[in-house]
């Protein structure tokens, strides 16, 4: 693909205020792809998709056209090798309307990709550069239990737990936001985006290396 605009995936654990980081770059002219959000919709929207995951968890999947997670995770919990069969599912399906949005997207001087498990899943080896966003893990407790209210701290920590830690994550990354609430995330990223964008060609960085230090 010619001309393609630089394709950055972002992520970080729960919590870590991943989205915000999207929001700011967003003032920058940059385009941004919800993988997740994106799945979800699929998930009740592309037909081919709705057909796989019915064959997996049954007609019952479903109630008036809409995802049934309660069912779904009532099946899944009798049978676990379950939740690996829906991504080995889902995620071909995000990634062909993620190629669609791309080229719908070419004019734009920057794409980002918010995903929970671009490492995890290997998708970020399809992408030019990777951003990191990190929180300590206070933090990122407080912030989800007073956002979604119906989790508890122990709810939390266990999620913070099954995930792929930080320093895994940041040896992978190119680069390292922290979304800690004292370093300016609006230097943060203004640093990323002068190497991304204003610099004409994406420059690779060392892996993990940090901003917004001083």
């Amino acid at each position: 693909m010619k001309n393609r605009p630089p394709l950055v995936g972002i992520t970080g654990g729960i919590g870590s205020g991943k989205t915000t980081v999207c929001k700011i770059f967003e003032t920058l002219g940059a385009g941004t792809y919800y993988a997740d959000d994106r799945a979800k919709w699929l998930m009740e929207n592309d037909a081919p998709l709705i057909k796989e995951v019915k064959q997996l968890f049954g007609e019952e999947a479903y109630t008036d056209g809409k995802l049934d997670r309660k069912h779904i995770a009532g099946v899944a919990f009798r049978d676990e090798g379950l939740l690996e069969k829906l991504n080995a599912v889902v995620h071909p399906a995000v990634g062909r309307d993620f190629e669609g949005w791309v080229n719908e997207n070419l004019e734009a001087r920057l794409l980002l990709k918010e995903a929970a498990l671009i490492f995890e899943t290997g998708s970020y080896k399809l992408l030019d550069q990777t951003i990191l966003v990190t929180a300590p893990e206070d933090v990122r407790i407080k912030r989800v239990v007073t956002r979604d209210t119906h989790r508890t701290e122990k709810d939390v920590k266990d999620i913070i737990a099954k995930q792929m830690s930080d320093k895994e994550k940041a040896g992978l990354a190119d680069f390292v936001i922290e979304n800690d609430g004292k370093k300016s995330l609006i230097k943060q990223v203004m640093t990323v985006y002068q190497q991304l964008v204003v610099a004409q060609n994406p420059i690779k960085l060392f892996p993990g290396i940090r901003l917004g230090e001083n």
